[in-house]
């Protein structure tokens, strides 16, 4: 009889469910969207019970379409939104609403959590530093904040851990979402007595670490009954939404990267071994292949850039796309294509939101230097794509000062479907950019580790090797290589000129 393998991937605007054979095939594919709700400026807010119910629906919306009796549905894998806080009381019973990822009102419990641990001890542990997004200040935050909410906490979850605990009935996360709480000791994948003791956070509160590929346990009585699941299948841990993708991009062994341009920017390489960046400048998380990590750099506004330049620059190109029926950034791309490397001589800081790897800069603004007469919008706009790829080549470069070097390069996210954007990746990190055959990401991700816990595959490893397909491939064009290592270094230049204009500016 055919397996069957089911991959959740539970993000920040909905959740997508999606069936695959045991040959990875796609059978169908479901999403049901949730709201986001703000409750004050730079606070960010979900109902858990939300990703539960979208869980639960699209499993069933799945299941009625595909016929398929449950019992061939061997495992389920989760990935999820990573860093989000969910409360349960000794009942089970969610105290408050998620706080989630982008959340930006803990920059007092940073400085709290990097005065009780200190600042070198910190990435020492957790590989990082005290960040915003992260859950360990989040939960200084509500006891600080809601010390009756705190005081009614029986356990501590993350986004996707809670549909779990729905499913199985187990409190149970993975090493590559629990790396992104800052409570865990990245080196030794296990909670940190030293971090909980500093912090005075209980471990009681804490879910049982697994590895992802892990069995966690096995679909409860009472979600068989709501989904139509079998109590038979397994549940493994699953990943982070980067640490998923890494799975459904093939980024499982040294010399594998991937580059993401969505809203933000991510350049996300594996390693074999441990490397953390004593600045902070960039992610060590563990990874979802046992004994393994990754190391992962964020440009804060990617695809947000062009998206900012469409919405109010470039709306003719918007118009024009309605009346043809087409996506605007098709037209724009073509418009791009017609203007030579370098934008006649423009370049674009995109630093619309302030800058992560490598500045570290919630300060910085976004600049076009060298604008002159002779530009025209689509100079403009290819300004933009280069400015966004010299951003990531900022976070390939602290990689490759960390000795973790890439030969195989995929491109991912909606910027990544630009052949324009890829070609200026591969031209500006003189290595080849390949796109996938399947684009199902995460989800495709969490289903090969459910498949692995299920014990329909060997590994992780070979099972990519088996079932993970490339489609084109850019190679770097050594005379626009050549242009973009002198176009970069102004670049960088740029900023350390503006760096205290910056700060003159905020205060003006």
């Amino acid at each position: 009889m055919m397996k069957y393998l089911l991959g959740l991937d539970i993000g920040t605007s909905a959740v997508k469910t999606v069936l695959f054979d045991e040959n990875m095939q796609a059978i169908n594919a479901v999403s049901e969207e949730y709201p986001l709700n703000q409750p004050q400026n730079g606070w960010a807010e979900q109902n858990p019970d939300d990703w539960y119910r979208a869980s639960l629906n699209t499993i069933r919306a799945v299941l009625a379409k595909s016929n398929i009796d449950p019992q061939s549905i061997a495992g389920v894998g989760l990935s999820g939104q990573m860093h989000g806080l969910v409360m349960l009381d000794k009942n089970d019973v969610v105290i408050r609403p998620s706080i989630i990822w982008c959340d930006q009102r803990t920059a007092a419990e940073c400085r709290e959590i990097t005065e009780k641990v200190g600042a070198k001890r910190l990435i020492e542990i957790t590989a990082n530093p005290a960040l915003t997004g992260f859950t360990a200040s989040k939960i200084l935050w509500v006891r600080n904040h809601e010390p009756e909410n705190y005081a009614k906490c029986a356990h501590i979850l993350l986004p996707k851990d809670y549909v779990r605990f729905r499913m199985t009935g187990e409190y149970a996360t993975e090493v590559s979402d629990a790396s992104g709480m800052q409570l865990l000791d990245v080196p030794k994948r296990r909670w940190s007595d030293e971090i909980l003791r500093k912090l005075d956070i209980n471990r009681k509160l804490l879910a049982k670490v697994y590895e992802s590929a892990d069995v966690t346990g096995n679909i409860s009585r009472q979600f068989a009954k709501a989904s139509g699941l079998s109590t038979d299948t397994v549940v493994v841990g699953g990943a982070g939404d980067n640490a998923a993708a890494a799975i459904g991009t093939g980024t499982v062994k040294n010399g594998r990267a991937f580059t993401t341009i969505g809203t933000s920017g991510v350049v996300f390489a594996h390693t074999d071994k441990l490397s953390i960046d004593p600045d902070g400048r960039v992610h060590t998380f563990c990874c979802a292949v046992p004994g393994c990590w990754h190391v992962m750099g964020v440009t804060l506004a990617a695809g947000l850039s062009l998206k900012w330049f469409r919405d109010n620059i470039a709306d003719n190109y918007k118009a024009a796309a309605a009346k043809k029926n087409v996506d605007a950034y098709v037209l724009m791309n073509e418009a791009v294509a017609g203007i030579p490397c370098g934008s006649n001589r423009l370049i674009y800081l995109p630093y619309l939101m302030g800058e992560r790897t490598p500045l570290l800069d919630p300060e910085c603004r976004g600049v076009f230097f060298g604008l002159s007469a002779i530009h025209k919008k689509e100079d403009m706009m290819r300004a933009v794509m280069e400015g966004v790829a010299y951003s990531l080549s900022d976070c390939y470069d602290v990689l490759k000062g960390m000795d973790v070097n890439v030969d195989n390069m995929m491109a991912c996210g909606g910027g990544g479907k630009s052949p324009i954007w890829r070609q200026m990746l591969a031209d500006m990190f003189n290595c080849k950019v390949q796109t996938l055959y399947s684009e199902e990401g995460p989800a495709l991700g969490v289903a090969i580790l459910a498949g692995v816990g299920a014990g329909i595959f060997k590994d992780v490893v070979s099972a990519c090797d088996q079932f993970i397909k490339t489609d084109s491939i850019c190679n770097p064009i050594p005379q626009e290589h050549n242009y973009y290592e002198k176009g970069h270094a102004l670049y960088k230049k740029i900023y350390v000129q503006l760096k205290n204009c910056y700060s003159e500016l905020v205060n003006l």
